[in-house]
């Protein structure tokens, strides 16, 4: 009998190869659907040759199509762990916690310690059965070693819990109890020195009550007096309801060797944005929940439903205002993260972000933080995964404001407000100091690895694993105020899937099949999400030294190591660079330009039209120096450009820049510009400010140097526009013609803006020329001619002043051109027709593509020069070839007796048994 094919049986057998006895075990669940079979168990009890009774169980079963099978040994009188370091120092009955390692934080384990006689020092004996695997081991060069921390302390502070929840306790959010005690240390002390303690049930949901709270304490350093430095160590904060550590306006505190566990609101908490010099060293933090305290600590649920603080009927929008809860929340740049793990939270496991101003008790005492432009603190050997949001997030600030009908929002929602660029004491004036992060280990985070904006900041030495996407640098994003800084990744390694294969419960959502063979594993995001490795949004970036792996397309989704932001509304410069990289063989898109579908909605967003890097060296796409951009952008185009299908993409040849246009009355309008030598092929560019009711709209096409455009509407022409040259060297040119009604009068001028003054300079007055010959022989004169036969008013955009670094204007400032017509009708400005009667060309290359150009030798020192990464200061780099490292595979369900789980931090300046790291 032949069953058809979505028939549905899970069946699991356990025997001895070669056995020819019935002495097996053997298990089947009928058929329940087409999509679900019940879990089919089998289990048989063994003895080792040592007298070890151990048993060894298998599982089969069908979840929603998909299949899951996989075994358990387990000892019979516990679970032995393998450990990093000495732990002799646990004792039995003490409560452990491993860390998740999948894309769910709630894969997070606590367990008790069973004597053990037989353990050696980097061994421990568990009483309770792990439900999901942890990893224990380096896995395609990225450490993915669980963290352990014990939670069990010889002192221990803890509140008197009630069954439930009572009273004004927020009890719409929360079943237990959640008014525990706290601890508030004031300024003025003499000394404080806690270590060692435990504290349980602690916080309450309400502002100040927090398990340990530093309050208004000022300097605890050498500066404010102390000969001995205040610091918290080895401290065990777990099932604590309002954060973990409060650190309000406190400066030079150190604090180290601390767990945070299963706790509700930020947990390590920087709190009004003026707090500096905090040394945070060697803390693990994990199953960080929403709390309700600030609206960044809440989730949708609680975002809507609290308005108590909020002007007129104005519903919180959850994905602005609120859900934003991290682990370590640092509210200002200046302070040191050293050597910690952010191993769960809901959203976010390390968030840096800028007060404009002191909020809070602090308000008004320091009128300007300028957190967003202070130096980044140390940032080296931290860890970040199974957060739902981002590993690590730089960006946005709060609102500093209090709620009123012109902005009805809470005080200290979450706001777009603020865009970190570090200069020299703050002044931006003086130079930039760039921004290191160093060693950083980020992987299954649902969302993004990593989200970076601002500039100069450089990621070295780094791994982005098994995350929805590794990395996105993103830049100011508000044109004319961003500079253009750099942001460069160096030295880093990016995996799309990893031998993490992860496990279905403990809220991970979503399951399908991914590489390597399509076999099953959990996913960041839905099967039809497009994975990818470094994103690419405005820039400048630059990629370099870097080694991708394991992006692998299914017939679900697109998977690249190099991709784009979606539904980008906004530029990309031509000035991104990658180089220098390394795609390995499992590479099945080296690159992935949008096509309408899931995820990329209908791809025209004018960012989608406009992205492109440039291949510095050829290592991506086997040509140097060439642009890669969108297969259907013409304005990029040469005829010997090279398309790339799969990628959707092309390879062309030729010098970039880039335009910025703002146009008012009307503000409105779809702009189309074309190349003269292809009229046939025209973007569309809707415009950034998608608001109708905006003052002035924008748009930022690339273009190609030396070449001829034209500029038509979909409505009537702007009476006004100011033309920005972005990226323009000295001497950079293109000629450009803008359609307008055929009676229209002109003032046109040319001036250099200075971003930081908002001073005006070189203002030039345009003059008509009497003909096109004479306007095109004039193209170093300030003249422009209007062609009122087409209706096309022809100008020059030449550079006249030299450009510095990455910065997108001149020296000067940004040269710009301002146009004001009177115009008389009311018609559509489209000119179109007449162009291509009139002004057709024929196309023509500049740079040709070399028939050389192509790079045959692949490049020999391209990629990272090392593989990543050890939790151990001292063994930060491991060798690309590791070969004295045994190793474990985890499967779906293989929990081994002897685990290899995450074991305590090798030890670093400080002695401490309290948190641990693995190593098999």
């Amino acid at each position: 009998m032949f069953l058809p094919f979505y028939y549905r049986q899970s069946w699991a057998l356990v025997g001895v190869i070669g056995d020819r006895t019935s002495n097996s075990s053997e298990a089947v669940q009928d058929y329940v659907n087409h999509n679900t079979a019940e879990q089919a168990l089998a289990r048989r009890e063994f003895t080792t040759v040592n007298g070890v009774d151990f048993s060894v169980s298998a599982y089969s079963e069908w979840i929603e199509g998909t299949s899951w099978v996989g075994f358990n040994v387990e000892v019979a009188d516990g679970t032995v762990l393998d450990l990093l370091d000495d732990v002799t120092s646990w004792r039995e009955g003490d409560r452990i916690v491993i860390a998740s390692t999948d894309y769910s934080m709630y894969q997070a384990e606590e367990f008790t310690l069973l004597p053990c006689p037989k353990c050696t020092k980097h061994q421990v004996k568990i009483k309770e059965k792990p439900q999901f695997p942890h990893v224990g081991e380096i896995l395609d060069g990225v450490d993915m070693r669980a963290e352990v921390g014990i939670l069990s302390r010889n002192i221990v502070i803890q509140g008197e819990m009630e069954g439930s929840c009572y009273g004004s306790n927020m009890c719409q959010f929360f079943n237990t109890d959640t008014f525990g005690g706290h601890i508030q240390i004031l300024k003025n002390f003499t000394s404080v020195h806690l270590s060692n303690v435990e504290l349980k049930n602690m916080g309450q949901q309400a502002q100040k009550k927090y398990p340990l709270h530093f309050h208004l304490c000022g300097d605890v350093d050498v500066k404010g007096g102390y000969r001995s430095p205040t610091y918290v160590d080895s401290l065990s904060i777990h099932h604590c309801f309002s954060r973990c550590l409060g650190i309000h306006a406190t400066n030079g505190l150190l604090v180290k060797d601390t767990i945070g566990y299963d706790t509700l609101g930020h947990c390590f908490f920087l709190e009004d944005g003026i707090e500096e010099r905090n040394v945070l060293f060697h803390n693990l933090g994990l199953l960080t929940k929403p709390g309700t305290q600030l609206p960044t600590d809440r989730n949708d649920t609680m975002c809507t439903e609290i308005r108590d603080k909020v002007n007129g009927k104005y519903i919180p929008v959850p994905a602005t205002d609120c859900k934003a809860v991290s682990t370590f929340w640092i509210a200002n740049p200046n302070n040191h993260l050293i050597s910690n793990a952010a191993a769960g939270s809901q959203d976010t496991g390390m968030w840096y972000l800028f007060h404009s101003m002191s909020t809070g008790d602090s308000h008004g005492l320091y009128p300007e933080t300028k957190a967003e432009l202070t130096p980044l603190g140390k940032f080296y050997n931290n860890r970040v995964h199974s957060n739902f949001k981002a590993g690590l997030f730089i960006d946005k600030g709060v609102k500093t404001t209090h709620a009123n009908s012109e902005d009805p929002r809470e005080y200290l929602c979450l706001d777009n407000n603020a865009r970190f660029r570090p200069h020299e004491n703050a002044d931006p004036s003086k130079p930039r100091v760039p921004a290191l992060i160093e060693s950083l280990i980020t992987f299954k985070n649902n969302d993004h690895g990593a989200w970076v904006r601002g500039g100069d900041i450089t990621i070295t030495n780094s791994a982005f694993a098994d995350n929805g996407i590794g990395l996105t640098f993103a830049s100011d994003g508000s044109f004319p105020k961003d500079e253009g800084a750099s942001q460069t990744v160096l030295e880093s390694l990016f995996i799309g899937e990893s031998k993490n294969y992860g496990f279905p419960g403990g809220q991970n959502k979503y399951f399908g099949t991914g590489w390597p063979g399509n076999r099953n594993r959990t996913l960041p995001r839905n099967k039809t999400f497009p994975i990818r490795g470094f994103q690419i949004y405005d820039g400048p970036v630059h990629l370099t030294r870097s080694t991708f792996r394991n992006f692998v397309s299914t017939s679900d989704r697109y998977t690249s190591a190099i991709g784009f932001f979606m539904k980008n509304a906004w530029q990309l410069t031509p000035k991104n660079k990658v180089s220098l990289v390394k795609l390995d063989i499992n590479v099945s898109l080296k690159v992935f330009f949008c096509k309408p579908g899931p995820w990329f909605e209908d791809c025209k967003q004018d960012g989608d039209k406009n992205a492109v890097f440039n291949d510095f060296d050829g290592s991506v796409s086997g040509y140097k120096d060439m642009l890669v951009g969108r297969l259907d952008n013409f304005l990029i185009r040469n005829p010997d450009c090279i398309n790339v299908t799969d990628w959707n993409g092309i390879i062309c040849k030729g010098k970039y820049a880039q335009i910025y246009v703002q146009t008012w009355n009307p503000a409105n309008n779809t702009m189309s510009i074309v190349r003269d030598e292809y009229p046939d092929f025209p973007m569309l560019l809707r415009g950034i400010n998608q608001n109708h009711r905006a003052t002035f709209q924008q748009y930022q096409p690339v273009v190609m140097l030396q070449k001829d455009y034209t500029v038509h509407w979909n409505g009537k022409a702007p009476e006004n526009i100011v033309i920005y040259l972005i990226n323009f060297d000295k001497n950079d040119w293109i000629r450009i013609a803008l359609c307008y009604p055929r009676d229209t009068i002109f003032q046109v001028k040319s001036d250099v803006y200075q971003r930081l003054t908002k001073v005006v300079s070189m203002v030039e007055e345009y003059t008509a020329a009497s003909s096109i010959k004479d306007f095109l022989d004039s193209q170093a004169e300030r003249k422009y001619f209007f062609d009122n036969s087409t209706g096309l008013l022809f100008i020059y955009l030449q550079a006249r002043n030299e450009r510095d670094g990455q910065s997108y204007c001149s020296s000067f400032g940004c040269e710009r051109l301002n146009i004001t017509a009177t115009i008389r009708s009311e018609q559509v400005s489209n000119c179109m027709a007449e162009v291509d009667q009139k002004y057709r060309k024929t196309p023509t290359i500049i740079s040709p593509v070399p028939l050389n150009n192509s790079v045959s030798v692949p490049c020999r020192a391209c990629g990272t020069s090392q593989v990543i990464f050890s939790s151990d200061p001292e063994r930060t780099y491991i060798p690309v070839q590791v070969k004295s490292l045994s190793k474990v595979e985890i499967d779906q369900g293989d929990l081994e007796a002897f685990i290899s789980v995450s074991a305590c931090y090798t030890q670093f300046l400080f002695n401490f048994d309290g948190l641990c790291s693995v190593l098999k």
